[in-house]
C-alpha cells in the first residue's frame, strides 16, 4: 500500500473542493430558509401544526445533509489534527446531526397527527420510506462508531478490520439522504405548488435546492473516496498507536 503523502497540487485541488463544497452547503441552508419564510408561511410549534412541518426540511436540511456531510469529511478537512481530537469532532458533529434529525422527525409527525380537520396519515411515501432508512442507518453507524471508536479497551485489529464498513455504511447513509431529500421536495412541490408546471418562482427554487443537494452529495462522496485526497498519519499519530499497541498487550 502507498503511504506516501499526496502531492501539493493534490491537496491545492481539495482544499478548493472543500471550500465549493461548504459554500453550497451553506447555500443549500440559506435557501431553505428563504423557501420557509417567503413561500411556507415561516416557523411555528404545535399550535400551528401545518406551519409547525416547516422545521422539518430546515432541521433535515442542517443535520441529514449539512453536518453528515462535513462529519464525514473532518478527517480530511482538518488532516493536521491529531488523530484523538478529530475523533471526537467526528463524534460531536454526528451526535449535532443527531439532535437536529430528532426534533425534525417530531416536528413532521407532530404536524401530520395534530392536523385539522383529520389527522394526515405517516410512512406512505416513498419518501418517508427512504428517509427512515437514512435515519436508521445513520443512527446505527454512530452507535457501532462509538463502540468502536471511542470505547476503552478495543483492540486495535479489531478497530482496523471494521473501518471499511464503517466508511462504506457512512457513505451509504449520506447517500441514501440525498435520495430522501430530493423525493421530499418533489412531494412537497407536487402537493403544494400551484401550477408546479407552469415553474412559478417557488416551483424554480425548489428545483434549484434539488441541484444544489446533488451536488454537495456529489462534492462530498468525491472527497472522501478521492484516493490522493485521504489523510496520513501525523507522527503523533503512529507514537500513540504503537503505545496502545504495546499497552494492549502487556
Amino acid at each position: 500500500m502507498d503511504n506516501s503523502p499526496p502531492p501539493p497540487s493534490a491537496l491545492n485541488n481539495f482544499r478548493i473542493l472543500y471550500l465549493v463544497t461548504q459554500l453550497v452547503g451553506i447555500t443549500i441552508i440559506i435557501l431553505v430558509s428563504c423557501w420557509i419564510g417567503i413561500h411556507l408561511d415561516g416557523l411555528a410549534w404545535s399550535s400551528k401544526p401545518s406551519v409547525q412541518f416547516n422545521w422539518h426540511p430546515l432541521l433535515m436540511s442542517v443535520g441529514m445533509i449539512f453536518l453528515y456531510g462535513n462529519s464525514i469529511l473532518v478527517y480530511r478537512g482538518f488532516r493536521y489534527a491529531r488523530k484523538k481530537p478529530l475523533k471526537l469532532t467526528h463524534a460531536t458533529v454526528h451526535g449535532a446531526a443527531f439532535v437536529f434529525t430528532v426534533v425534525a422527525l417530531v416536528a413532521v409527525f407532530d404536524s401530520h397527527n395534530l392536523a385539522q380537520p383529520r389527522p394526515i396519515p405517516n410512512m406512505y411515501t416513498l419518501h418517508s420510506w427512504v428517509g427512515l432508512g437514512a435515519v436508521l442507518l445513520f443512527s446505527l453507524q454512530y452507535v457501532f462508531g462509538f463502540a468502536a471508536y471511542l470505547f476503552p479497551g478495543v483492540r486495535e485489529q479489531l478497530r482496523a478490520s471494521y473501518m471499511p464498513v464503517h466508511v462504506f455504511f457512512g457513505v451509504a447513509g449520506f447517500v441514501l439522504a440525498i435520495a430522501a431529500a430530493l423525493l421530499g421536495l418533489l412531494e412537497k412541490a407536487i402537493f403544494s405548488v400551484p401550477n408546479y408546471s407552469a415553474l412559478p418562482p417557488q416551483a424554480i427554487l425548489i428545483n434549484t435546492l434539488g441541484l444544489l443537494y446533488i451536488v454537495y452529495g456529489g462534492l462530498v462522496v468525491f472527497l472522501v473516496t478521492e484516493r490522493q485526497y485521504k489523510r496520513h498519519p501525523l507522527p503523533e499519530d503512529v507514537m500513540l498507536l504503537t503505545h496502545s499497541a504495546s499497552v494492549g498487550s502487556t
